[in-house]
């Protein structure tokens, strides 16, 4: 069976046909395809009869089958592929016996080599043509062609999909023989290697191949790849391989790190990984910047691998290194998560050896320097990373407070997506802390500074008792340099000045005792000369005995040595020495336990000390956290509602500022947001511990009152808003609601606040379920408007306020004409009502005034005839105060109380105008909102009643011609009819308050003299509580009619400005406020009166008008100019509460389309005047926050071009500052840059100032290092040179100027006082003149231009440059001859108004 040719596997196909030299074989004919089926039946024929070796004689149609594979159907296809299959695993199970065959022919092992080649070419081929086929038609399946097509692409790609796993296999059997017998024992060639697993790396080019369903076929393409690298020393050959799809195919990374995981967990190739790591360490970092692509392959395979297999990750973790410094973020990532892996999985625990120890806080540093990268990206990720290994509990405690304070640093990120994660894992720390459950900064210091104090006295202890236990022998030989250093000096000539005052004392023992005294006092010259003497005097004694030596020095230290270790032991000099040692030896057992001791103090001391830091850390981070609940980032409001749910598990007392901080959210407009807070709150409070129902319930009670402590209003309503949707979901357990009726009626036992907090709560729920309070009316009435009431009047507020959820919305749905809930007049409710509010009129106290508020507005809500009710109340209690009256003064008649001749007691005339003022602002309410809504309802009722017996009617009689429709009909089509019904019925409830309210004949103009005459005397009647009821009663009175507040108006803003009571100052605003909603016109003349309150020297009242005025701005109840820049200084109070106030409306103000930046001109304007703006500083302060809203580009170039033309009409240096300062906070783009050329004629003789030509420079600095186009760059660099050139010119001119000794540099011109400073105090006294009524501004423009001769020149203004002037306003361009011409530094006088 000799072979007279060899197969040479072919770089590519078409070799095959060319003659490659002698001996090779060459494909003879290449069939055409309509051939192929015959002669695939006469391979299948000949493999029948001769086995394997029939692809011999048959090679060449199966490699016209491949030739030709597109054109061939797909059954020919199938049926080839099948046959191969059969033939290989035929050849496949034969080669074993052949291979052992020792007695193999040259010409068989030729031919069967031969076959096995031809075979495996035929067979991969094949597979290479179906994958490459079921890719393509991969990305057909998305083409919408024939239905048919598609299916029949499915169902062929389908059936290879099934197919492929099983041939893999076989080829994987096929690896596994000792094919090397077949090349006589040498290497097998690498070209067949190639072939084989060629076909994997094929089938792996497929972008499916990750897919779940695949998984059998990346296993089998793995066992393949770790045959060939096994058996066939494909390393090198895989390692490039690897490395080249990863770069070209980002889905391989994962497959490709799953399989060399597999290979070395089963088949033990550890050397793999370290050569692709090494191959992967090697590429140039600037390459890797420039390949996207590849540069994901690589980070996902690194990522991946590190994850599998960490611990040879570790091993050649410094190839990799050199990246971190690269451009690439995402091989920085993917680095950086490799080391969070191995800390996590290898480098974890307390038993680590000393250079594992080492690379740990070697990786941790690395992983907290980049917590600092250049890159948002990275720096969030390694904080995800951090995250991951805090929770992971891998953070050694050493590193744990550096790694916080790095978090907390990163609060302040500028990149939403690090704040994001820095609040995650500063959540993470707080959840695996290894310190406390409870982390209060005030519990923790106490323990502290009591164990510290207790180390300190452990420590002085120890060395107290450590003393004796060193030996005189050792403390002699510390002492010896000193002790022979003074000895040498007794032989050397006195200095003048010392004297020997010492002298030997009778006894040896005394002169022994003596001279150690002074070797303990550390007197070593004295204790030597001493002994020298000594030695003299008792020579042959001990211990002074002993020959005298030439060298005395020596003989004196000797001395010395005896004396001072033989006395150290003891106190008693005379104990033996031999009892030193076995004293030290009994000594030594007894300490090891006090060192012991020591070191778990110390151990104690530190762990509290980290504990405290790290609370401190944690109350850091709170603070900051807390502010970002408002950020416009749903992602960062989310992670910091759950952040300070995280806290609050572990008791830090800040943590309940933030669940408060929090409460507002729930009227977020944004879903997630208010998920995220309900959430919070039924993670805090609808999961309490508690073994029982009554326990939980009790839990549950008891942690929603403290948060209603001290809570404000807009606290507890936003807490009604969340209780009443728990409610609304049956959230809350009818066993909480049962404690709380409990604890209302006292069946429970509990304080005051609990009771109160109780109905609180109660009231909550019931707007969530009426029937709730419904339920039980009686029993909040017997029990909470009982007699007792007087004790505790806030309770008896709460219940009003609670009973009030049964009112029905006076605005009901549509299609809903229900009648409203309402109790008869008669009802006990009302009876206790009235009687509890006549018996507390007469008694002081602080609570009665809300509690009576409370029950007027209850009664206006609920009963029918409420105004005959509170007429009832109004009586009784104006007759008790004449009582009062009469008792002071009995020779008083009734028709004298309002003229001043006798006085009530302060807090009964309080009480009086209070309730008058309550009554009369409830009806107002009442027939604006009550009435009117009754009215409509029955009028829709009517209507609808007509439209039903209409149709009725037209249903029994015929149809009329529709030529006989009238008028009426096409006004009801056209709406027209409940329009002005609707109108009708406004201006018949206006005319009952104009007319009717305030006439001689009803009630409220009997109390109006006594309110105008409180307000009127604020000396006669000078208590504050008083006059703050009087203010407010009469701004409620003025709601009822246009008339009456006409003619008061003048009063209530003279009482605004003029009053000493910050009270009264606050109240008139709120009254201001409503009536500029109520009456606009009649208000709108006195807005400046308003404003001027945003600058009035008590805080409360400045945050009064600021809220006030927001209000107003934002529903655009008043006209936004100029005035507005009293708003932005606000930004600037000291008060939190008062800038916060400000950032609000700001904030609101930028949702309302271009507002902030038509504003803008006219506050600069305002606030860079020197004489009425604001400090420089604080100017910058208020633009920074500003121009934070100048988002658009549009925007930004006009403003650009503004800022420029008003360094034209600029008079003052500072206003060029500030005008310069506020173009270094535009988000310039390069049209921006362009608009600043074109004006550049606008500042360049500006430019001689520093600070604005600095200013210049720091706009064109942000331009250069961001790089950008060439052209861009051109501009730049011009740009420079013409704004050096004009600086220096200006430089020249002034030094010029001055040198020459002529003309002085002019000053800048100072402007004349303005009649209103902007920013003066509050006066105490103004001119009457001052709060004369405005006239309508269309007289006042008359009587001005009448009076005014019309001007000379245009003089400058700063109006808005969005608003238009009126006629008589002037304008503020420049005219020809006003421009300036020269750059020399001028200044330009202000020019003034003609009177």
């Amino acid at each position: 069976m000799a072979a007279a040719w060899e197969f040479h596997l072919p770089l590519s196909p078409a070799d095959l046909l060319r003659d490659g030299g002698p001996g090779r074989y060459v494909v003879q004919e290449v069939l055409p395809a309509r051939e192929l089926p015959p002669a695939l039946t006469a391979f299948r024929a000949a493999f029948r009869a001769r086995g394997a070796l029939a692809v011999l004689q048959h090679f060449d149609p199966l490699y016209s089958l491949l030739h030709h594979f597109r054109a061939v159907g797909t059954d020919v296809k199938e049926d080839a592929l099948e046959l191969m299959r059969h033939v290989v695993s035929h050849h496949s199970n034969e080669l074993p016996a052949i291979l052992g065959d020792s007695g193999l022919s040259h010409a068989d092992r030729a031919a069967h080599l031969n076959a096995l080649k031809m075979n495996c070419y035929l067979l991969t081929g094949l597979m290479d043509a179906f994958e490459m086929e079921t890719c393509k038609s991969g990305l057909l399946e998305v083409d919408p062609g024939g239905k048919n097509k598609k299916n029949r692409t499915k169902i062929s790609g389908s059936l290879w999909e099934e197919e492929r796993e099983p041939l893999l296999r076989l080829l994987t059997q096929l690896l596994q023989l000792d094919l090397r017998q077949l090349w006589s024992g040498l290497v097998v060639e690498e070209e067949f290697v190639s072939l084989m697993t060629g076909s994997c790396y094929r089938i792996l080019e497929n972008a499916s191949i990750g897919l779940q369903k695949y998984r059998a076929t990346r296993e089998a393409v793995t066992h393949l790849l770790a045959a060939a690298l096994i058996h066939y020393d494909h390393m090198f050959s895989a390692t490039l391989k690897i490395t080249q799809m990863l770069q070209h195919f980002e889905h391989v990374a994962p497959v490709f790190a799953q399989a060399v995981s597999l290979w070395v967990t089963e088949y033990g190739l550890k050397s793999l990984v370290g050569e692709l790591l090494r191959e992967i360490g090697q590429k140039c970092p600037r390459d890797l910047a420039r390949d996207a692509s590849g540069i994901k392959g690589y980070a996902t395979f690194i990522t991946e691998l590190a994850e599998q297999i960490p611990a040879l990750v570790l091993s050649n973790m410094s190839v990799l290194l050199h990246h971190l410094d690269g451009e690439s973020y995402t091989m920085r990532n993917a680095i950086l998560a490799a080391m969070a892996e191995v800390l996590v999985k290898v480098l974890n625990g307390d038993k680590l050896e000393e250079a594992a120890r080492g690379t740990r806080d070697q990786f941790l540093n690395m992983l907290q320097a980049h917590i600092c990268d250049i890159n948002g990206f990275v720096r969030s990720r390694v904080l995800q990373l951090f995250t991951r290994i805090v929770q992971c509990r891998a953070l050694p405690l050493t590193q744990f407070q550096s790694v916080v304070s790095l978090a907390v640093g990163r609060l302040q990120d500028k990149s939403v997506v690090v704040v994001k994660n820095a609040i995650q894992l500063l959540a993470a720390f707080l959840s695996n802390n290894p310190f406390s459950c409870k982390l209060s900064c005030t519990d923790l210091a106490e323990p502290l500074k009591k164990e510290v104090q207790k180390l300190q006295e452990m420590r002085d202890r120890g060395r107290s008792t450590a003393a004796p236990t060193i030996s005189p022998e050792e403390e002699w030989e510390a002492m010896l340099p000193e002790v022979r250093a003074a000895t040498q000096q007794l032989f050397q000539p006195l200095q003048e000045g010392e004297e020997e005052v010492l002298e030997v004392e009778e006894t040896v023992e005394s002169t022994s005792e003596q001279i150690v005294g002074l070797l303990r006092k550390l007197n070593y010259k004295s204790a030597a000369h001493l002994t020298q003497k000594a030695l003299c005097r008792f020579q042959g004694k001990e211990p002074f005995s002993g020959p005298m030596e030439e060298n005395k020095e020596e003989t004196i230290l000797g001395v010395l040595k005896r004396l001072y270790t033989g006395s150290c032991p003891g106190e008693n000099s005379e104990d033996p020495p031999s009892g030193n040692s076995s004293l030290k030896t009994e000594e030594v057992v007894p300490e090891e336990q006090p060192q012991t001791e020591l070191a778990k103090q110390e151990m104690l001391v530190q762990y509290l000390q980290d504990a405290y830091n790290f609370a401190v850390k944690i109350t850091e981070a709170m603070s900051l956290i807390s502010k970002m609940m408002y950020e416009n980032c749903v992602s960062v409001v989310q992670e910091a509602i759950e952040f300070f749910v995280t806290v609050s598990r572990f008791g830090v007392p800040q943590a309940l500022h933030g669940v408060r901080r929090m409460l507002p959210l729930i009227w977020s407009k944004e879903p997630g947001i208010k998920e995220a807070v309900l959430n919070a709150y039924r993670q805090l409070y609808l999961s309490p511990s508690g073994d029982s129902e009554r326990a939980r319930a009790q839990g549950l009670v008891h942690s929603l009152s403290l948060i209603m402590v001290d809570a404000s209003l807009g606290m507890i309503k936003c807490l009604e808003e969340i209780i009443s949707e728990f409610v609304q979901k049956n959230e809350i357990k009818p066993a909480v609601i049962q404690l709380l009726w409990e604890q209302f009626t006292e069946k429970s036992p509990c304080s005051k606040l609990e009771r109160r907090a109780a109905v609180m709560l109660l009231g909550m729920m019931a707007r969530g379920k009426p029937e709730i309070i419904g339920s039980n009316l009686d029993v909040l009435v017997t029990v909470g408007l009982s007699e007792k009431v007087c004790e505790d009047y806030r309770l008896a507020q709460e219940v009003c306020n609670a009973i009030s959820k049964l009112a029905t919305n006076p605005k009901p749905a549509l299609g809903k004409n229900k009648a409203p809930f309402r109790l008869p007049q008669n009802h006990v409710l009302f009876e206790c009502l009235c009687e509890t509010v006549s018996k507390g009129f007469a008694q002081p106290s602080g609570y009665w005034i809300p509690f009576m508020e409370a029950a007027v507005t209850l009664i206006y809500q609920l009963a029918e005839g409420a105004e005959e009710i509170c007429a009832h109340i109004l009586r009784v209690c104006s007759q008790q105060a004449l009582e009062k009256l009469q008792e002071a003064d009995p020779g008083v008649s009734p028709s004298r109380v309002s003229d001043g001749a006798s006085s009530l007691p302060t807090f009964l005339l309080m009480h009086l105008v209070s309730l008058v003022g309550q009554v009369a602002l409830q009806q107002v309410a009442y027939l604006e909102v009550s009435v009117s809504a009754e009215l409509r309802r029955r009028r829709i009722l009517r209507e609808e009643e007509k439209m039903t017996k209409k149709l009725s009617d037209s249903s029994t009689k015929k149809q009329r011609p529709r030529s006989t429709g009238n008028e009426t009909t096409m006004e009801e089509e056209l709406g027209l009819v409940g329009a002005s019904a609707d109108d009708t019925e406004a201006e018949l409830i206006r005319s009952i308050c104009e007319t009717e309210l305030l006439d001689g004949k009803h009630l409220f103009s009997a109390f109006v003299p006594l309110v105008l005459k409180v307000c009127n005397n604020p000396g006669l009647y000078s208590d504050s509580a008083l006059s703050a009821a009087a203010a407010l009663t009469l701004g409620k009175i003025c709601m009822i009619s246009s008339e009456f507040c006409d003619s008061h108006l003048r009063l209530l803003f003279t009482m605004m400005e003029k009053s000493t009571l910050p009270g009264v100052r606050s109240n008139l605003i709120i009254a201001a406020g409503d009536l500029a909603i109520r009456f606009p016109n009649l208000v709108e003349p006195w807005t400046s009166h308003l404003y001027a309150r945003l600058r009035d020297p008590c805080p409360s009242v400045r945050q009064t008008a600021g809220l006030v005025m927001t209000h107003l701005i934002l529903k655009d109840m008043v006209k936004v100019k100029g005035q507005v820049s009293e708003m932005a200084t606000l930004l600037i109070d000291p008060e939190e509460a008062i800038k916060g106030v400000a950032e609000n409306f700001f904030s609101e103000l930028s949702n309302k389309g271009n507002a902030i930046y038509n504003l803008l001109p006219d506050i600069i304007s305002r606030l860079s005047d020197p004489n009425c703006g604001v400090e420089e500083e604080s100017f910058h302060t208020i633009m920074r926050h500003l121009f934070s809203y100048i988002t658009k580009d549009k925007q930004t170039e006009s403003l650009v071009e503004k800022l420029c033309q008003r360094f034209r009409t600029a008079r003052t240096e500072r206003q060029y500052r500030d005008l310069s300062h506020c173009l270094t906070l535009l988000p310039l783009s390069e049209r921006g840059l362009h608009k600043l050329q074109d004006n550049f004629d606008c500042f360049a003789d500006k430019l001689q100032d520093p600070a604005v030509y600095s200013c210049f420079q720091t706009v064109l600095a942000r331009f250069r290092r961001a790089g950008g186009k060439p052209e861009t760059k051109a501009l730049v660099e011009e740009l420079e040179q013409k704004l050096s050139a004009s600086h220096n010119r200006g430089l020249d001119s002034a030094e010029t100027c001055q040198e020459g000794g002529g003309t002085p540099m002019p000053e800048p011109a100072k402007r004349k006082p303005t009649r209103s400073s902007h920013r003066q105090p509050l006066r105490t006294a103004n001119k009457d003149e001052d709060f004369v009524t405005p006239q309508p501004r269309s007289v006042r423009n008359h009587k001005r231009a009448q009076k005014r001769p019309p001007p000379k020149k245009a003089v400058i203004t700063f109006s808005s440059d969005e608003e238009n002037s009126s006629e008589d306003e002037l304008s503020a361009e420049l005219k020809d001859e006003e421009t300036p011409t020269k750059t020399t530094p001028i200044t330009r006088s202000s020019a003034h108004r003609l009177r």
